[in-house]
């Protein structure tokens, strides 16, 4: 367990160093389309704003490659934020050194300040052991709080490096809680367990299988990544999305499976498109019979109803990946059936957690948040959770 927010005594007057992630999408006229990720870290800020704490949030925008590129600035979120907080927030242009004293002086109990894009500098990414940028940094706050678990799996000098340095080092609300969703489906499930992983390619999902399939009852592979699975299996693909080199892993992790009695659940039936736009010939086939000249893009109406069986009869369910292609709203059918019996099953008392950035946009478009126990807000860090590897930003907070 790591400290979180909860566990500081009086914060009164204090400076609290928070790390977010308000990694935002903009428009050409600067203005925030999606504040999603502005709106998870409402709770923390809030929390320490109520006790009287100096907020001063640091955050990254895009990738400047430590170069000052305004074009990547974080003046449009601070306004944003200034909205939602319904106060202003004090925008710092410079992060280190005697400018952001200065400004910071200001900053009065209760108040919130935003600094400018910490990738501005080439120390925040580097790769050494250099504490110097790390040591200015700590000298703007009297406790560190790491609430941006979308870059826990960065060993950024913002997200683990200043932890530690400047104590005590806690998370925040954000953090402790996914933290909490993704650990506890991962680590105390209630049975029956049932992961879905999807998304096109083998390769990148290897540790997440190998991970779980020492946990779950059930895992349910979708997407472009089954298509190497039928490959290796003697089944014709047509044009389908495969990886040659990952046959020899997708037996091994059928076979792992088999001997941990886990159920392997994949398609039967797919539709196949011979035009990948979808205004071409699309048709439902059975996955191993898929013509020359098409290619499988989503999971089909035997497969869709088999899976959503499985997924209504489980008590815990993780999701990371779609089925299908379902930015094309001719492909999405798959993906949403599976999004629809994880909302049904989630109502008939279920653990559902969304993890992963394609199954977190999907999930949005399909559904509501509320709909699910947890949606998570990182999308490489999920996975790499998922995959149980050790993520520098969590690790470096105090236990």
């Amino acid at each position: 367990m790591k400290k979180s927010i909860k566990d500081l005594g009086d914060i009164k007057g204090k400076r609290a160093l928070v790390r977010v992630d308000i990694n935002v999408p903009l428009d050409e006229n600067k203005n925030v389309t999606d504040d999603t990720r502005i709106q998870a870290i409402i709770p923390t800020v809030k929390y320490l704003t109520e006790r009287g704490a100096k907020v001063i949030l640091m955050a990254h925008l895009g990738r400047p490659k430590g170069e000052w590129n305004l074009e990547f600035s974080l003046l449009p979120a601070a306004k944003h934020l200034s909205k939602v907080l319904g106060e202003d927030v004090l925008f710092v242009k410079s992060p280190v050194g005697d400018g952001a004293d200065e400004e910071l002086s200001a900053l009065k109990d209760g108040q919130v300040a935003l600094l400018e894009n910490i990738r501005f500098y080439k120390a925040e990414e580097a790769k050494d052991d250099d504490m110097t940028f790390a040591n200015e940094l700590a000298k703007l706050g009297d406790f560190y709080v790491n609430d941006a678990f979308g870059a826990a799996h960065r060993n950024h000098t913002s997200t683990a490096k200043l932890a530690k340095v400047l104590k005590p080092a806690v998370s925040g609300l954000l953090m402790e809680k996914e933290l909490r969703c993704l650990g506890e489906a991962l680590n105390a499930p209630t049975h029956p367990f049932t992961a879905v992983v999807g998304g096109a390619k083998v390769s990148s999902k290897i540790g997440v299988l190998e991970n779980l399939i020492d946990k779950v009852d059930n895992l349910i592979i979708g997407g472009g990544m089954a298509y190497t699975f039928v490959k290796a299996n003697g089944g014709k693909i047509g044009n389908s999305i495969c990886e040659d080199d990952q046959m020899d892993v997708a037996k091994a992790i059928e076979k792992k499976a088999q001997d941990k009695g886990v159920k392997l659940v994949m398609a039967v039936d797919v539709l196949a498109t011979d035009d990948f736009s979808g205004n071409g010939k699309n048709e439902f086939v059975d996955i191993n019979a898929i013509p020359d000249g098409f290619e499988g893009v989503d999971a089909g109406p035997k497969s869709r109803e088999m899976f959503a069986d499985v997924l209504k009869s489980s008590k815990t369910i993780l999701m990371n990946g779609p089925v299908g292609a379902f930015e094309n709203p001719k492909f999405a059918q798959g993906t949403k059936a599976v999004l629809e019996a994880i909302v049904e099953a989630t109502k008939n008392g279920a653990v559902s957690v969304i993890g992963g950035g394609d199954s977190v946009s999907a999930a949005k478009k399909f559904a509501k948040a509320e709909d699910f126990t947890h949606v998570s807000t990182g999308g490489g860090a999920s996975l790499e959770f998922i995959e149980g590897k050790v993520l520098p930003g969590v690790d470096a907070l105090d236990d």
